[in-house]
């Protein structure tokens, strides 16, 4: 059964997914890095309690086993790190120093599980093909410059069979809500995200085929997008 119902947005049939535009808003990656270099001391106090139940989701969803290799894109303040089992072999990334500032501070704590921190662009990942079993984005894919691009680095790293996991809000299938959506997307992207992310175009430019897309956190406007390479 098909995840998407093509028919359920008047935007959505005007073009094929594979060639429409994912988003109104366009970012730079300095404009990301001013954002939440910005962003870095208020962080945990305005996204923190707000969308846990979907970081809590997506844990529970990868369903971690011992020893497998976990790499987190968008680690930012290090939010997830105390969520993680122990047993996990842990890396995350992110582009903002001031974010990773603040993760390097949770993980020096004497309960974090242990975990490689690195500055990394996201659309350029530095590590090996297959290298990770888990690849999880949580809340970063809407606000980076090429979410395409992201996603098939993330592709790229991760193992065959492995899971590659996207937490994000996404534009909705309601003809009203969307082009309310579309409108905002250039405000929100100056609190750390566009608004209007096209999934159905985002998972089809990027090749991945969604194994379950379940909604998240109150109200449930937040995706938790699992897929399998």
């Amino acid at each position: 059964m098909a995840l998407f119902d093509r028919k359920t947005d008047e935007e959505n049939v005007t073009g094929d997914a594979a060639t429409r535009a994912l988003s109104v808003a366009a970012v730079e990656n300095d404009f990301v890095e001013g954002v939440y270099d910005k962003l870095a001391k208020v962080y945990d106090l305005i996204f923190g309690p707000t969308l846990h139940p979907g970081r809590l989701a997506a844990i529970q969803r990868m369903n971690i086993q011992p020893g497998e290799r976990v790499l987190e894109v968008g680690v930012g303040t290090g939010i997830n790190l105390s969520l993680y089992p122990r047993e996990a072999v842990v890396t995350g990334i992110d582009f903002s120093s001031s974010m990773l500032e603040k993760a390097r501070e949770r993980a020096a704590r004497p309960d974090a599980p242990p975990v490689r921190l690195l500055q990394m662009d996201a659309a350029d990942l530095k590590f090996a093909d297959d290298s990770f079993d888990i690849v999880y984005a949580p809340y970063l894919i809407s606000v980076v410059p090429d979410p395409v691009k992201v996603a098939r680095e993330m592709r790229r790293v991760c193992r065959p069979g492995g899971r590659i996991i996207f937490l994000n809000h996404f534009l909705s299938p309601n003809p009203v809500l969307s082009r309310i959506e579309r409108l905002i997307s250039p405000f929100t992207i100056h609190i750390g995200f566009k608004s209007d992310l096209d999934l159905p175009a985002f998972v089809a430019q990027a090749d991945l085929e969604p194994l379950s897309i379940e909604k998240v956190n109150v109200p449930k406007i937040w995706s938790l997008v699992t897929c399998v390479k």
